[in-house]
């Protein structure tokens, strides 16, 4: 029996796909950020000391330190992002409870400038606006859904975790291999996970994999090369 409201059910008709792929999207970004500093923080050390304790140690604050940052500055963003949604939904009612022909109207207008007739415009926002006037009008003038407000605590968590899982490869790389290959093994390792970050982060943008991931993979063999040397240059200075 087909569903006549989806005739493909196999598609995802989810009024919440795109915000999952923003979320996904974030968590691959994280993810990249945590492997890239922690990478960066790793190889100059390596390039400072051959102390595998000092090492293990100078990773485990940056990956605790970053993550905690990550998940600080994502909380304090969405929570902005939040109070400006209530911030609106609030004057989006006043206004509806105040001056309800006017915002029929305007609703009205939106979507005649989509395409619609005049008059099958006004009678979409009739009929909207006599099911459900707050979301017809969030939806449409704000592009914001009144019960799926964006989370503060989702956000925080989900970075800090998307953060650490990145950070703990070069961590565990740089660490638990012999001395003679640990920087080359962990500059393997990362390249491997940053060009997969990256091809993954194009595909949900959109964009060119291939060269988002040779981007990536170049972004981090940089931030590594410039460590390792101001590693290897303090320890000499030191030393």
């Amino acid at each position: 029996m087909s569903d006549a409201g989806h005739p493909h059910p196999e598609e995802p008709h989810n009024d919440d796909v795109g915000g999952k792929l923003n979320w996904l999207r974030a968590g691959v970004l994280g993810a990249n950020d945590g492997i890239v500093s922690t990478a960066g923080l790793v190889v100059g050390v390596a390039g400072a000391t051959t102390d595998r304790t000092a090492l293990l140690l100078a990773g485990i604050a940056g990956l605790v330190a970053g993550a905690l940052s990550m998940a600080g500055g994502e909380y304090v963003s969405v929570s902005t992002q939040r109070d400006t949604e209530r911030a609106l939904l609030r004057l989006e009612r006043q206004e509806l409870r105040t001056m309800p022909d006017e915002e029929e109207r305007e609703l009205a207008g939106i979507y005649e400038s989509k395409g619609l007739s005049r008059k099958l415009a006004a009678e979409v926002a009739r009929e909207l606006t006599a099911r459900d006037p707050l979301r017809a009008h969030a939806e449409a003038e704000l592009r914001i859904d009144p019960d799926q407000l964006t989370s503060p605590w989702q956000a925080a968590w989900a970075s800090m975790l998307a953060f650490t899982v990145g950070a703990l490869l070069p961590l565990l790389a740089i660490t638990l291999t012999p001395l003679s290959i640990r920087v080359l093994t962990t500059a393997g390792a990362v390249a491997v996970a940053l060009g997969i970050t990256g091809w993954v982060g194009a595909r949900l943008g959109d964009a060119p994999p291939a060269r988002a991931a040779v981007r990536n993979v170049g972004v981090g063999a940089l931030t590594m090369s410039v460590t390792y040397a101001v590693g290897l240059l303090s320890g000499t200075a030191v030393g």
